[in-house]
């Protein structure tokens, strides 16, 4: 893993909601609508959260939500053009933020030359695709704007590794790969070399929902993938108060970290934003501690620090609860999220001063069904996190005991937790 992203913590942002964006493509012809610029009143603010990288989901040109590509070479006329991106990443670099793009390359949009010209009979640009049978095209997931590339052909091989190096030359720092999980490792295996020598520092995320995690890293040679066992295994266990699930994921996780350094996350642009999946509202700092102080590479989605709510729903634009628009600048958000932005900025905090937690084994050194301890360990030291989704005080053995980090609340008793408490203890 390349030594920066040993240090990077994520804000992730959905462009085309958080600027506000029309949800299909301009008409041809029309002049770029320059909203990339207002991401950078935003910048400051992740530093003050303390967050060091910008993952950005999809800039390039799409026929609605970013993800039916049209065009991986041009800026989304919704968004803007190369200016504004240019602006954009030369405004992160003043501010020592790294930059994360989001690349749809398992599939594209019905518009994508390639698929027109194949539409058209183009036997060179069929190749470009996978086809059924009966002569439609192969889609992702069952959505017939989206269609399926063939990751067999050596053109697809080649077009994706310019597009990668083309926007590594213009200042990214590294790719989330969408759908990485449909895509055969073996394309990444191909693909990722000729990058590599050309941008050595570069970060490759796949998005990887479930299966063996640590095979497809091997196997596929990305350095990480989404941690989506972590992820669910939070909210259910604190939801169920069942932190028996919660202490098998743990477990888990830490195996995996044997093998390679996942991406973690409490929230992201396809799921139900955390304070509306929590049922507890206490239960916010629990969950930031767990993914401050395991090891990985953390991701706060947008506006979750803020305590945003949304449900992603099973319909068309189900979505758009948890891709809203943002205000023009912090100033503009409202004083109800200021306590979870508080947590957050804490949390964060602790991770920033001790970063060796980036590698971090954790075990689990008290368990029952509302209360736990995870004593997370690296070459810097160790950490203890006590949690209780207990409605009564509860108290922890005196073997974990240590010295406050930080807490939800106080008392004289650092092993001693008020109902639906949490502490860190060094």
């Amino acid at each position: 893993m390349t030594s920066w992203v040993e240090h990077a913590i994520w804000w992730q942002v959905y462009p085309l909601g958080f600027v506000d964006a029309e949800r299909e493509a301009l008409p041809p012809g029309t002049q770029p609508v320059h909203r990339l610029d207002r991401l950078v009143p935003w910048l400051d603010y992740l530093l003050e959260l303390g967050c060091s990288g910008l993952a950005l989901g999809p800039v390039f040109a799409s026929g609605s939500h970013g993800y039916d590509t049209t065009d991986f070479f041009r800026i989304d006329p919704r968004l803007g053009d190369d200016a504004d991106v240019d602006r954009l990443v030369d405004a992160c670099r003043e501010r020592g933020i790294r930059v994360l793009l989001d690349g749809v390359f398992n599939h594209v949009g019905r518009d994508f030359e390639r698929f027109r010209a194949a539409e058209q009979g183009d036997a060179d640009a069929r190749r470009w695709f996978r086809w059924r049978e009966d002569g439609s095209p192969d889609d992702f997931e069952g959505h017939d704007l989206l269609v399926a590339l063939d990751h067999d052909e050596p053109a697809v091989r080649q077009h994706v590794g310019d597009v990668m190096r083309h926007w590594l030359s213009r200042g990214a720092d590294g790719w989330r790969l969408d759908a990485a999980y449909q895509v055969p490792s073996s394309f990444w295996r191909a693909v990722l070399p000729s990058v590599r020598a050309e941008f050595p520092d570069a970060w490759f995320v796949g998005e990887v929902i479930h299966g063996d995690y640590a095979a497809i890293v091997d196997d596929s040679g990305l350095d990480s993938v989404t941690q989506y066992e972590l992820w669910k295994a939070v909210w259910s266990a604190f939801n169920d108060r069942n932190l028996w699930e919660l202490a098998h994921a743990v477990e888990r996780h830490s195996e995996m970290m044997e093998s390679f350094v996942p991406l973690t996350f409490l929230g992201n642009h396809d799921v139900t934003r955390l304070a509306s999946t929590l049922e507890h509202p206490d239960h916010v700092g629990h969950a930031v501690a767990v993914l401050m102080t395991l090891g990985g590479i953390p991701s706060i989605y947008a506006g979750d620090e803020q305590a945003f709510t949304g449900v992603k729903e099973e319909r068309e634009f189900g979505d758009d609860a948890v891709r809203p628009p943002f205000p023009d600048d912090p100033s503009g958000l409202a004083p109800f999220g200021e306590p979870v932005r508080e947590v957050h900025q804490r949390l964060i905090g602790v991770r920033r001063r001790h970063d060796w937690l980036a590698h971090a084994r954790t075990t689990v050194e008290h368990l029952d069904n509302t209360t736990i301890a995870l004593r997370s360990t690296g070459s810097g030291g160790a950490v203890t996190l006590l949690l209780s989704v207990d409605d009564e005080p509860r108290r922890f053995p005196d073997a974990l005991g240590g010295t406050v980090l930080a807490e939800s609340g106080g008392g004289d008793d650092p092993l001693l937790l008020e109902p639906h408490g949490w502490r860190l203890l060094g």
